[in-house]
């Protein structure tokens, strides 16, 4: 009876043990939300008259830096970058370049100070100290924006200068500086009374002035002068996190400007030289410019006849020449040689003509080319006299080769689709009489009249046009030998089906913009474009009489967005410094449009009305997870609790 007493006992213990067990483990209590609090420095915060390099600042907790390089900022600007190091609840500055006289030092950590176990940041935590009689304390804020889509920059270098002539930003450092957050919000502290001119940098060799052209930079064209301002603003002490206690109006000094915006812009090439050729296959050889020309280079050929000797092809962006040889005789050659003349940047930075002889090899020669095809043929001959020992009846030979023809159209086109058709090579001809275009009329096909032309900036893809008609059938037939390469081949005969949606499935959206008239001085327009989710341009319509109508448009979520587009050239176009030129002004329609099928819809737009730096809509920003409000882990917790007890 006791060995039973006992062991109901126990059993009666585990069972409790383990009831309490279901209802959650032990959580350690609260986590340390708390940030480390600054206690004292050597020398003390604010000091003046200072002589030693090395600051040291305590701390009541251990702290360690996170990203110090990247997020930590010593002004006025270090050419020897200072040495930063964390030891326990302190970290030492340790200043490599002389202390200059009369001078406020500011060492601006951002939030690159946390602590040891929970990485609480201590946010926005400056320090500094003067080797003069006095502190410098005044301060100006500001954004620098992405010119081309209004995206935060972050990372990037913000300056003063206190010197005005326009050669300071390529000659000089910078006297006060900071760097942007991940919004691309700055402060520069420390800066004495006077006028300044603000700049961005992203400076890739550290230098703190702008002397590549592959650097992003940006700079105000009005001066800054800073400049403070008492406000009277509430101050409330809370009871709990429900209950005001008081609220008393206190002054809080404002320091000004604190809402400069910079537009940043990386300036398109100018230094041009030729950055790679090459001869990737026997028939064509390629040549790359680090920028784009208006007229092609002379070529001079040294083995090969100059008349008709090859098509030109150029890329859109007109830096990269594609040269189609035509006549077999000359490209079978290992080795095609010739003078190319161009236009190169020289050593001052003018155009001026430049020769070269250049000699191009193949990648695979002619002997190797052959070598492989027979090779090829060979397996193939083996192949079919297997299939043919086997009775195979789907044995054949395999048939003479054909021109390739790419078709780019379907059943379901959209109404502002363009019919397409793509070749592997450049065509010899082509026969108008061997083309048709036919639409369907109850059960008979009708002749339909079409236009077939090369597309402007492609060599090998031409476009079918023709009035298209919503729900109708179409289909365009070539006959055998319609099209003709430069090599010879000739394509197949080809019947192509193409239906265009209803008009019901669309949409129809116009842009009412208030002023538009401000937009057309000199020749200059707006140009509005329809983006997508991801700030991709869906389609894009200039302004005429105040209003961008867009029409066939799917149904979808958009956005607006629109560029001044000052030289009238239909894209948006960078700045450049050396004429103070800034990038064309980006406007964002600050709301998305959702727009469903069989709908027209209208909004009324002044790109002018909502600060630039408050237009772009949340949506659309990349920094949009970084600008929502993180959950501490307290409250992580809480709510894992409440699920718990949920699904019990």
């Amino acid at each position: 009876m006791k060995r039973n007493g006992r062991f109901a006992l126990l059993a009666t213990l585990t069972a409790l043990v383990i009831g309490c067990a279901s209802i959650g483990s032990p959580d350690g209590g609260p986590f340390d939300e708390t940030p480390p609090v600054f206690l004292g420095s050597s020398p003390a915060r604010g000091a003046t008259g200072v002589k030693d390099a090395k600051v040291t600042l305590d701390f009541d907790e251990y702290i360690k830096l996170e990203k110090a390089s990247e997020k930590v900022v010593v002004s006025p600007p270090q050419v020897q970058q200072p040495i930063i190091k964390t030891s326990g609840k302190k970290i030492v500055v340790s200043i490599e370049d002389s202390l200059k006289e009369n001078t406020t030092y500011t060492i601006d950590f951002n939030d690159a100070i946390v602590d040891n176990n929970e990485g609480n940041p201590l946010g926005n935590f400056a320090f500094a100290f003067s080797t003069g009689d006095h502190i410098d304390t005044l301060a100006v804020s500001g954004t620098v924006l992405d010119a081309s889509n209004l995206e935060p920059v972050q990372g990037i270098l913000v300056g003063l200068h206190d010197n005005l002539a326009d050669s300071a930003f390529t000659t000089l450092p910078f006297v006060r500086v900071s760097r942007t957050d991940a919004e691309g919000r700055f402060t520069i502290r420390g800066i004495a009374p006077g006028s300044y001119r603000a700049f961005a940098l992203k400076d890739m060799n550290q230098n703190f002035l702008f002397d590549q052209k592959s650097e992003m930079i940006a700079w105000l064209d009005s001066l800054v002068v800073p400049s403070t301002d008492v406000r009277m603003e509430p101050d409330t002490t809370w009871i709990d996190s429900l209950t005001i206690d008081t609220i008393r109006i206190r002054p809080v000094t404002h320091f000004l400007p604190e809402d400069l915006v910079l537009l940043a812009f990386t300036e398109t090439p100018t230094f041009r030289y030729l950055v790679k050729n090459e001869r990737p296959s026997l028939n064509k050889f390629t040549l790359l410019f680090s920028t784009p020309s208006d007229t092609l280079p002379l070529i001079e050929p040294l083995n090969f006849p100059a008349d008709s000797a090859y098509i030109v092809e150029a890329n859109p962006g007109r830096d990269t020449l594609t040269y189609w040889m035509r006549d077999t005789l000359y490209y079978y050659q290992d080795t095609l040689a010739f003078r190319l003349t161009y236009m190169a940047t020289d050593t001052l930075g003018q155009l001026t003509s430049r020769t070269d002889t250049l000699r191009l090899v193949p990648k695979k020669t002619r002997a190797r080319q052959l070598q492989d095809e027979a090779k090829k043929r060979k397996e193939e001959q083996k192949e079919l006299e297997k299939r043919l020992k086997r009775g195979d009846s789907t044995a054949v030979k395999k048939p003479d080769p054909v021109l390739p023809v790419k078709w780019g159209g379907s059943s379901s086109m959209d109404l502002n689709a363009i019919v397409t058709l793509s070749f592997s090579e450049p065509l010899d001809s082509y026969r108008d009489t061997s083309l048709h275009l036919m639409r369907k009329v109850d059960t008979l096909w009708v002749d339909e009249p079409f236009v077939f032309r090369r597309q402007r900036t492609k060599l090998m893809t031409y476009e079918l046009l023709a009035e298209w008609r919503p729900e109708e059938e179409y289909k365009f037939v070539t006959d055998s030998a319609a099209f003709t390469g430069i090599y010879g081949l000739s394509s197949k005969k080809s019947e192509n089906k193409i239906q265009f949606n209803t008009l019901d499935k669309y949409s129809s959206f116009v842009l009412n913009v208030t002023g538009a008239q401000r937009f057309t001085a000199d020749s200059a327009r707006l140009v509005v474009q329809l983006v997508d989710k991801s700030d991709n341009v869906v389609r894009q319509q200039v302004v005429t009489d105040g209003h961008a109508d867009f029409y066939f448009v799917k149904p979808a979520t958009y956005y607006v967005r629109a560029f001044h587009d000052l030289n009238a050239n239909g894209v948006w176009d960078t700045g450049l410094y050396d004429e103070r030129r800034q990038a064309e002004p980006v406007y964002y329609y600050s709301k998305p449009i959702e727009m469903r099928e069989n709908w027209d819809y209208s909004e009324d737009w002044d790109p002018l009305v909502i600060s630039i730096d408050k237009q772009k809509p949340a949506d659309l920003r990349k920094t949009k997870s970084e600008k929502k409000e993180k959950k501490s882990k307290n409250q992580q917790r809480e709510e894992q609790k409440r699920k718990q007890k949920k699904r019990k």
